[in-house]
């Protein structure tokens, strides 16, 4: 289990779960790693202010990330985490690699309507 205050999704039918239950969601699938970590803590600080958006992270090397791997937008991933965006079930946005707050803030207002 990753070392952050999100939600923690170990299971592949808690993944499909959370994003069928929720309208918007972001799943951070990485390791504590040089490049995962400051992603995680923008999106930890970011929750508190976008209460319509379910913040998640995942273990990237646990089986059930398969799930979040397989997706085509993640196909020609290379770098960690994989950081994808989902809105009533599909997924609208997907990145990877290490992003700043105003690059998920830019996606989260695109995506899911602005902060409060």
């Amino acid at each position: 289990m990753l070392n952050t205050n999100l939600k923690h999704l170990e299971t592949e039918q808690e993944v499909k779960e959370t994003v069928e239950n929720n309208g918007n969601v972001i799943v951070c699938c990485g390791r504590m790693g040089p490049m995962c970590v400051p992603v995680y803590s923008v999106l930890e600080e970011l929750e508190r202010t976008y209460p319509h958006v379910t913040f998640c992270d995942q273990d990237f090397d646990i089986p059930a990330a398969d799930f979040i791997k397989s997706l085509p937008k993640c196909a020609s991933f290379m770098g960690l985490p994989f950081t994808v965006y989902f809105k009533n079930g599909k997924v609208v946005a997907a990145t990877s690699s290490i992003q700043n707050k105003d690059q998920v803030m830019e996606i989260l207002d695109m995506e899911f309507g602005k902060q409060s």
